[in-house]
């Protein structure tokens, strides 16, 4: 039988922390008080995307959570679509920052 998790381990493994998604929209916003902005939201869909490549590392077979994942690509295909028909430059900039083409 399998041992459950304790307390402080689940809360190391969490997906997106406080700290960690308020990182992210500081350094993706376009004005002090964004905090929705389409680089933001695609900023928090990349680390939510990162963290899900890393989990199926180790857990394969689970195919629930990878159609999560499915869902939040397409999502931020979305975004990034909006992005780059407003402003091309702005498109540019945002997947060389985030690292997500190659």
């Amino acid at each position: 039988m399998r041992a459950a998790h304790s307390g402080p381990l689940v809360e190391d493994r969490q997906l997106l922390t406080n700290e960690r998604k308020t990182e992210v929209i500081g350094s993706y916003r376009t004005h002090d008080k964004d905090t929705g902005s389409p680089e933001v939201q695609v900023a928090l869909l990349s680390a939510r995307i990162d963290y899900l490549t890393e989990h199926f590392k180790t857990h394969v077979k689970d195919h629930h959570s990878r159609r999560g994942l499915l869902k939040l690509v397409g999502q931020r295909r979305r975004l990034l679509d909006y992005v780059k028909a407003k402003d091309a430059d702005r498109y540019a900039e945002l997947i060389k920052r985030l690292g997500i083409r190659k």
